[in-house]
């Protein structure tokens, strides 16, 4: 836990730069407050200004995010108050999913966008979040001379293999060509389960807080919690008042540039809406704090691609639709190939390592499906990300790590590898 504690010879130190905090804490309010009354005003500014103002309000909601995260760890479990994190930061992709699901049970052609946003999301985190945390991480390991590279803690196996187990329920999507509400069920429940596992999870962070966290740490046991829950639901409601709008704006902006509106929906809003956790765990990294920044991320897949796809059939059918959210001929091929960058994805975490090589090659593999857009590219793609797959795990030392990642799913974690 954090060393900012209260003792039993008196209350610790106050942390220096008071004036400089409470000027921070106003700061991220202020650069919230134009969003939220542009919300609750029913302001609509044009797709610039949005793009400014929503987007000012996302950062802002980061920010108060990270902040609420490293305190919490005062009262709960780091991996629990990470989880937690990647939640909220990630509403604004579960408002803009589920808004195209719900929309899609009363007008079909908005199906195809509901597949596509998510999608793009998932792809978009591993493919360019995670080595976007990598190269913030090389960049702070050269300025204070430390080896390059991200060392994860031993709990994080527990998110690669609940990420791992979910991976390959996740092929029955392709399969079916649709998201059942069976499937719905099983990948809800087995988030629950993964929030059950890392709540048991004994790890603690001796980081020492500093900046807001530092203060609030200071407050007593009651008034922390409050304030802790108060700064996570007042950054949750901005995340989710900015979300639609922010991504509106980008899609109207860039659909006035000629860009189509399906690779925007696809793409564009998708970056938007991941851009509260992008900036969190970027700032992680740049404290190098890679464990941090990274696992957050990680954490986010884990919901995105279990309890987000799992919503979208229920908006579906919430909005008129089936018990099922079919998926047209592209976004088979688009599940697909998201299925198997995830596969890649936790081989490569398997050693609880993430090198610079390891980032590379995520990001190339995933700018090859721009250079080769076609069908049978993105086919093609989904195949080699496989057989990269098969061939990291073959060796020795990763196939003896799959038994260790089996127990993460049910049994106590031993030790740090590293």
């Amino acid at each position: 836990m954090s060393d900012i504690r209260p003792t039993a010879t008196g209350p610790p130190a106050v942390p220096p730069g008071g004036l400089a905090t409470l000027l921070r804490a106003a700061g991220a309010c202020a650069g919230a407050a134009p969003a939220v009354v542009m919300r609750l005003t029913g302001t609509e500014p044009g797709p610039v200004a949005g793009i400014v103002v929503f987007g000012l309000g996302v950062l802002s909601a980061a920010v108060l995010l990270m902040w609420a995260a490293e305190t919490a760890r005062v009262d709960i479990s780091g991996p629990l108050a990470l989880a937690l994190l990647a939640f909220i930061a990630v509403l604004p992709e579960y408002a803009v999913d589920l808004y195209f699901a719900y929309t899609a049970g009363s007008r079909p052609e908005y199906t195809a966008y509901a597949a596509a946003n998510m999608t793009g999301a998932n792809r978009l985190l591993v493919g360019v979040g995670w080595p976007l945390v990598a190269l913030a991480a090389w960049f702070a390991a050269r300025r204070r001379r430390v080896p390059p590279g991200i060392g994860l803690r031993a709990h994080r196996l527990i998110d690669v293999a609940f990420l791992g187990a979910a991976a390959l329920v996740a092929f029955v999507m392709p399969l079916t060509r649709e998201i059942s509400w069976l499937l719905a069920v099983v990948l809800i429940a087995w988030y629950a389960y993964y929030l059950f596992r890392i709540s048991r999870c004994g790890e603690t962070d001796e980081e020492e807080l500093i900046g807001v966290p530092a203060r609030l740490a200071l407050l007593p046991g009651g008034a922390r919690k409050t304030v802790t829950v108060l700064v996570f639901a007042v950054a949750a409601g901005v995340v989710f008042s900015c979300a639609e709008p922010f991504a509106t704006s980008l899609v109207e902006a860039g659909a006035s540039l000629g860009i189509d509106r399906f690779l925007l929906v696809q793409w564009l809003a998708p970056l938007a809406s991941e851009a509260p956790e992008l900036i969190v765990a970027v700032v992680f990294a740049w404290r190098l704090r890679g464990d941090d920044g990274l696992g957050a991320l990680l954490s986010s897949k884990v919901n995105q691609w279990t309890l987000l796809v799992g919503c979208l059939p229920l908006a579906y059918l919430a909005g008129g639709g089936g018990a099922a959210l079919p998926l047209v001929e592209r976004q088979v091929d688009e599940v697909f190939l998201t299925a198997a960058q995830t596969v890649l994805a936790v081989v490569l975490l398997l050693d609880l390592r993430f090198l610079p090589w390891k980032a590379a090659l995520l990001f190339v593999l995933f700018g090859v499906q721009f250079a080769l857009p076609g069908e049978n590219a993105r086919l093609v793609l989904s195949w080699v990300y496989l057989g990269l797959s098969l061939l990291l795990v073959l060796p020795a030392t990763r196939r003896r790590a799959l038994l260790p990642a089996a127990r993460a799913l049910t049994g106590r974690i031993e030790g740090d590898p590293h």
